[in-house]
């Protein structure tokens, strides 16, 4: 059995927050439940239209899951909805601030007659202080975070290249969620679980702000480089790819220019010989370097690099993620049933020795109205009367 076998989520949630933590659950054996809205559904399927028809974010997110497509604020389909919690072990809703205590579903009301129960609720900035009503988008909050301010070129700056607050926010309501379940597992109670975005892509930004808070300077923005530490960044190599190079220590610099550099001579160059000497002349540091890879394919720079024990990597393309070497030596692709088609997909990150998570098809809108209504609440027609 898988850990999460015979727990069963109940979600209503939109988007990406909510979704990539209950799909972790599903991946985990947990019978997921997503409440959709009737005939429109999530709205994160209509971002786009790149997998055999329907969006990349709804397939990466949704897999293994139940739709069924409730009007909640109809009474037959609250009906239904009120059925299908009161089986649930786990409730997850993002909806916009203060809906779910208006519809009754929020934890206070759920939990009083029901202290086992798990809920999680995610919000963009939590349930009080002003900006608790305020919109809150992956983007938006990477800004309100400084995470943008803290990205991209010296002279703009730049939005992570994925949905980093969404998936920060998402992790820790699926870690809280297990841990709310070991609670319950050891002490009966279930428990109330919050989580907004701004605290947790804040945890992700602590340190970056007691840099600049007590290094008395603000967070240099050094494109693809590291702010902090030298050489720490993207190099050209001779076939015109580039090779990620990055140097952790003093040890390791003395590596790079006795093996790979061929120039002894910098080890003990004052401009260089401790890192923080070497981040003042950075500058000075990429023409070096480049200098010794211009005879070299980026594959050769790698195999120089890997023998010198310097950390390096390739720079690849999104798309290549899919045929990445060391993910196809392991086994690391599953197929995925999608409504247009087949999907690779990735396993999950955490491994258990002896158990594969599940890896379950995307389903289309309302795929399970009638399995659900059966089981919870008859047809639509019989609840609606």
């Amino acid at each position: 059995m898988l850990p999460l076998a015979g727990i069963t989520v109940v979600s209503l949630e939109q988007a990406v927050a909510a979704p990539f933590a209950t799909r972790q659950l599903a991946d985990l054996g947990a019978r997921v439940i997503k409440v959709e809205r009737p005939g429109a559904g999530d709205f994160a399927r209509d971002y786009d239209r790149t997998v055999h028809g329907d969006s990349s974010y709804f397939v990466w997110l949704n897999r293994g899951k139940e739709s069924i497509e409730l009007d909640i604020k109809d009474p037959g389909d609250r009906q239904v909805l009120d059925t299908i919690v009161g089986a649930a072990d786990v409730v997850v809703q993002n909806l916009a601030p203060g809906a779910a205590a208006r519809l009754g579903l929020d934890a206070a009301t759920l939990r009083a007659s029901r202290p086992e129960l798990v809920h999680c609720s995610i919000s963009g900035y939590g349930p009080q202080g002003p900006y608790r009503a305020k919109k809150a988008y992956d983007l938006l909050v990477q800004c309100e975070t400084g995470l943008v301010m803290a990205t991209g070129t010296p002279e703009a700056p730049s939005k992570a290249g994925v949905s980093v607050a969404d998936i920060a926010t998402g992790m820790y309501a699926y870690s809280g969620i297990l841990t709310a379940l070991l609670q319950r597992a050891t002490q009966g109670a279930g428990a109330t679980v919050e989580v907004a975005m701004i605290d947790a892509l804040g945890e992700w930004m602590v340190q970056p702000a007691y840099h600049a808070a007590y290094g008395g300077s603000e967070t240099r923005r050094t494109t693809a480089k590291h702010p902090s530490i030298s050489p720490y960044g993207p190099y050209q190599a001779g076939d015109g790819n580039r090779v990620f190079v990055g140097v952790q220590n003093d040890r390791e610099w003395a590596r790079l220019c006795h093996e790979v550099l061929g120039r002894p001579d910098l080890v003990d160059d004052p401009r260089f010989a401790h890192n923080p000497e070497r981040v003042v002349n950075d500058d000075l540091i990429g023409p070096l370097i480049e200098s010794a890879f211009a005879t070299l394919d980026a594959d050769r720079a790698v195999e120089l690099l890997d023998r010198a024990g310097i950390a390096c990597a390739r720079l690849r393309r999104p798309v290549e993620l899919l045929t990445h070497p060391q993910l196809v030596a392991r086994d690391r692709w599953r197929e995925v049933r999608t409504p247009g088609g087949v999907v690779e997909a990735m396993l999950p990150p955490v491994t258990i020795a002896g158990q594969e998570q599940v890896m379950g098809d995307v389903p289309r809108l309302g795929e399970h109205n009638e399995s659900l209504r059966a089981e919870f609440g008859g047809a639509r027609e019989e609840v609606t009367a």
